[in-house]
This record gives C-alpha cells, sequence and structure tokens, in this order.
C-alpha cells in the first residue's frame, strides 16, 4: 500500500468515525480491480460540504458549490465530494446546480461505467451500482445511462472515451461510439486547454496509434487536428516509403512511442510530415517534397499553440519537426557541425524522432548509431569546449567592436571544434594572419 492510499484510508475512516459513509470513487476504483497502482484517490461521501470543513483542520474550498472540497493530509491534497445528483448542463461542460442526494444517485452522474464504481477500505467491497465490474471484465467503455446525454452535459467525455479505450485496450460499446461519433464536432465547444490536456494523455500513455486510430475514426481529427487527414492517401516513392502512404508512415511511427515520452517527442512524431501533402510535387515522375521540414515546422507550431500548449513545447516540437532529417547528414558533417548539433538543446529528443522515423520507413539507423558513437566516445569538454579566445582578445588585437566578431569567433570556434586549433596562442595567430589589420581600429 503506498503512503498516498494510507493517507486516503485516514480520511474515509474519519468520516466514518463521524458518522458518515465514505469510500474511495472513480478512477482509484478501477485501477485497483485492474491490479493498477492508482495515482489520485478521490473520495465520495455523504457529509455536506461545511461537515467535511468542520470535521479536517486543512481544507481548500476549490468546488463548494458543486460539493467538492479538497482535504489536504499531510501536504497532500484528496478530493472529497459529497454524494449529489446534478441539474442540466448549460454549457456543455459542469452542471447549473447541484443537490445533494443518494450514493445512487451519485453513480449516474458519473460518465462511465467502469469509473463510476466505489470501493470501501473499512470492508473491502466494491460497490457497483452501474455495471462496471462487468464491462472491466469484458473490456468495453460504456457510457452511464443514455450516453448522448452524457456527451451533451459534458463534451470533454468524448475525449476522454477515447484515453480510456485506448489506454485499456478496450473497445467501446456500439452506443457510446455512436454517441460519440455524433457529438464529435461539439467537442468544439470545449476550452483549448482541455482539449489540449486530452491528447496529449492520448499520446503519451503508450497506446497512441490505437489513440489516433479511434480521433480519426470518429471524425474528432477532422475536427481537432484537420492538417493530419491530409496526410491520408498522399503517396511517397516506394522506395523510401515501402509501407505506403503519410498517413500510414506515420501511424506506424506513432506505434512505437512508449508509455510516458514527453509530449514534444509524441506530437513531433505525428506532425513530422505534416507539410507533406502540401508540398508535394512530381515532375518527370519524380515526387518530392521540398520545403516540408519547414513548412511543418511553421504548420506544427501554429497546432501546439491553437491546442494552448505551452512555448516551450511548440518551439520543441518545431525543432522536431524542421530537423529530423538533419541526422541523415551527420555522417557526412564537419566536426565543428557534428558537434553542435549533438550539443543543441532538445537533441535526445530529435535522435529519437529520426530513429522512430526510419523504422517506420526503411529501417536504416546507420546515421543513428553514428550519432550514438559520437555522444558515447567524446567527453563533454571534446563536444563543447571552452572557447579559446572572446570578444576582448579581439579588442586586444586592435579590432573595432561590431558584426565582424560573430564571424570571427565563430570561425574561430569551428576550428577549435575541428581539432585544427587547440591552444589560445594559436588561435590569436590565425586570427592575426588570416584578418590581419585590414579589420583592426584605426592607429592599432
Amino acid at each position: 500500500m503506498t503512503a498516498k492510499e494510507e493517507k486516503a484510508r485516514a480520511i474515509v475512516r474519519r468520516l466514518g468515525e463521524g458518522g458518515f459513509k465514505a469510500y474511495f470513487a472513480g478512477g482509484c476504483v478501477r485501477d485497483r480491480v485492474l491490479g493498477v497502482e492508482a495515482k489520485d484517490f478521490d473520495i465520495a461521501t455523504d457529509a455536506r460540504p461545511e461537515v467535511v470543513q468542520r470535521v479536517f483542520d486543512h481544507t481548500i474550498a476549490v468546488g463548494a458549490r458543486f460539493g467538492v472540497i479538497v482535504v489536504v493530509l499531510d501536504g497532500e491534497p484528496f478530493e472529497v465530494a459529497t454524494f449529489r445528483a446534478d441539474a442540466p448542463y448549460l454549457d456543455g461542460r459542469r452542471p447549473s446546480a447541484v443537490h445533494y442526494g443518494t450514493i445512487e444517485e451519485d453513480a449516474k452522474r458519473r460518465d462511465f461505467t467502469i469509473g463510476g464504481m466505489y470501493y470501501d477500505p473499512a470492508s473491502d467491497r466494491v460497490i457497483d451500482l452501474v455495471g462496471g465490474m462487468r464491462d472491466l471484465r469484458a473490456g468495453i467503455i460504456r457510457a452511464i445511462g443514455n450516453p448522448f446525454e452524457r456527451f451533451a452535459e459534458d463534451r470533454l467525455r468524448i475525449l476522454r472515451a477515447v484515453r480510456f479505450a485506448s489506454r485499456l485496450g478496450f473497445t467501446i460499446d456500439p452506443g457510446t461510439w455512436a454517441a460519440i461519433k455524433r457529438a464529435s464536432p461539439s467537442i468544439r465547444d470545449i476550452a483549448a486547454e482541455r482539449i489540449g490536456e486530452e491528447l496529449v494523455m492520448i499520446m503519451t500513455d503508450g497506446a497512441a496509434a490505437r489513440g489516433t486510430d479511434l480521433l480519426l475514426e470518429s471524425g474528432l481529427m477532422a475536427v481537432l487536428l484537420p492538417e493530419a487527414i491530409a496526410m491520408i492517401g498522399c503517396s511517397q516513392p516506394e522506395n523510401f516509403h515501402p509501407e505506403g502512404d503519410v498517413y500510414v508512415h506515420t501511424r506506424l511511427a506513432v506505434s512505437m512511442l512508449e508509455a510516458g515520452c514527453t509530449e514534444a517527442l509524441a506530437f513531433g512524431i505525428l506532425l513530422h510530415d505534416i507539410a507533406k501533402p502540401g508540398c508535394r510535387a512530381e515532375r518527370d515522375g519524380k515526387v518530392t517534397f521540398y520545403g516540408h521540414t519547414d513548412e511543418g515546422a511553421r504548420i506544427a507550431a501554429g497546432i501546439m499553440a491553437r491546442l494552448k500548449r505551452s512555448r516551450f513545447v511548440q518551439e520543441r516540437v518545431a525543432y522536431l519537426v524542421r530537423n529530423h532529417l538533419r541526422l541523415c547528414m551527420a555522417p557526412r558533417m564537419r566536426p565543428a557541425t557534428l558537434k553542435r548539433m549533438l550539443t543543441e538543446d532538445g537533441f535526445d529528443e530529435l535522435l529519437e524522432v529520426s530513429r522512430l522515423d526510419a523504422l517506420a520507413s526503411s529501417s536504416y539507423l546507420g546515421f543513428y548509431h553514428f550519432c550514438r558513437r559520437a555522444l558515447h566516445s567524446m567527453t563533454a569538454e571534446e563536444i563543447r569546449p571552452l572557447r579559446l579566445i572572446g570578444g576582448n582578445d579581439l579588442i586586444a588585437l586592435g579590432f573595432a567592436p561590431g558584426p565582424s566578431f560573430k564571424t570571427i569567433l565563430r570561425e574561430v570556434e569551428d576550428l577549435q571544434l575541428d581539432g585544427a586549433l587547440s591552444t589560445r596562442e594559436a588561435a590569436l595567430d590565425y586570427v592575426r594572419t588570416r584578418y590581419g589589420a585590414s579589420n583592426a581600429a584605426p592607429g592599432a
């Protein structure tokens, strides 16, 4: 038992000592039945919010009007929600009002049967009022009650169904699936931040290919990532891509993403060829995609901005898309160029993007292993040594500060990285010989 579960049990026990019913609820119960360690523990109780606040010393009324109080125990937060029934959802996100009720009413308001169960730690029993155990055993995602009503209440549940089905490897109940397909256009009504968070979880939970399949088949991809639809049917030269069109290639690459990968890596792979349809050209029987890396970086950054991902993620995804083919040239790079690339922020992710890209096409990994050997055969000091000279040295030589400083210092650093210059004295001699006095300040 984890320390977090022990604290959650203490909260349930404390409420029970006060004469109230209290149970674990939702995802932590599902995870328990599946034998998965729960990350969070939500608690449902018949104690009213004001009572919960009196029972515990440190509470936060984050959603008191919806019956939710956060209890902080030893610095760790736990949501404690009063059994309730919801009034109509008018904004497709949250109920217009709630009234406190029974556990039966509380179960019926939840989204999916596998997340609508409760667990009583005191008696070690699961309380299942909605058929959740049946669907867990069968591997089915099923909405509680009328699925059209459940998705109309909170449209984000559409994406949650896809996420659960992909992560758990479950199928979606036909009635629930029909409601998802009908409701998919309404996902636009949900805040972009919430959509972005769900898509990130779908892409990083270890079953991204299954997730993208469901997004495509449900119509959600056409709404949320319309740029990706153009990849379907965009043919590629068979000698480079025997696997098929751009979408088939992308799906293969996505299928190799591991659980827990970064969102930048996941979307870097998903979007690495996003501009190929728009850049595709054919002349004399030859198919080309000139410019698709730069254009793809622009499109990818725009998609991540639309999903309200951080500026860091936007820039990192753009970097991965823009440079995903650059590693192919690594064996032919001059040492200075190679070393600079190896020290770029995000290079580890770029290396993985390039590996997955290759495995999803020709499977040639010579460039990948070349870069790996380079990383492991050189010390950090060899890859990124201290500069031999700086701007003050150029001034001491009589050069006037200006734009030429950057050019000169870059050239000296290139030669240092190439191994042609290794001492400060040699670098100064090179500058004197290469640039002479023509660039020096008057009177120097």
